[in-house]
């Protein structure tokens, strides 16, 4: 935990150079993904365990919602992107947690949802929580498109995941901000694209 050694400018000075170590290029990745998504009508799954469920959760609120303007969300025949947090359905994954294996939450739900052509965005800090991997694992072979969103050394998920971002740093609190964070500017992008606003204004 670098909070319980760093003092409050260490900490986000080292916050600013973990920052400077990402992939721009995987951020663009991450948003051409989801365009492609919305433009095609295919659905999007999310899903992550502790902390990066909570992200799951505010990924899938903050695209199906703000990724439409404030003044179209009343408008029905708007285009929206299909996205639904796996971490959510809790009756279900508890079902499937006791009757089956913890596991099997989020894959035992893509076979019931998910299609070939569809996005998944896996959630991760170690990349080798067993009930990412055996989603990720049936998303693969089924024809899912797969991006992880992991921390540490990636762990099984980044060897498996069709492609990802990676935030290579052995602690998880600033591994979920910088995920939150860079996933922020992603909203933003897909939110500028579909709306035709800053760099995509016509």
């Amino acid at each position: 935990m670098l909070g319980a050694t760093l003092n409050q400018a260490d900490y986000i000075s080292r916050l600013k150079d973990e920052l400077d170590r990402i992939d721009p290029a995987a951020m663009q990745r991450w948003s051409d993904l989801l365009y492609e998504a919305w433009e095609h009508g295919r659905f999007v799954y999310v899903f992550g365990n502790g902390g990066s469920a909570t992200s799951a959760t505010h990924f899938c609120e903050d695209l199906g919602k703000s990724s439409l303007r404030e003044s179209d969300l009343q408008d029905e025949s708007k285009k929206r992107l299909k996205i639904m947090s796996l971490t959510d359905n809790v009756g279900w994954m508890l079902a499937v947690g006791n009757d089956v294996g913890y596991e099997d939450i989020f894959a035992q739900q893509l076979m019931n949802y998910g299609q070939a052509g569809d996005l998944v965005l896996a959630i991760s800090g170690s990349g080798n929580s067993p009930n990412i991997v055996k989603a990720v694992d049936w998303a693969n072979r089924h024809g899912l498109m797969t991006f992880g969103i992991s921390g540490f050394n990636g762990g099984k998920l980044k060897e498996m995941q069709t492609d990802g971002i990676h935030v290579e740093l052995n602690d998880m609190g600033m591994v979920e901000s910088i995920h939150l964070c860079l996933f922020h500017w992603v909203l933003n992008d897909v939110f500028a694209r579909i709306n035709h606003e800053g760099r995509y204004a016509k």
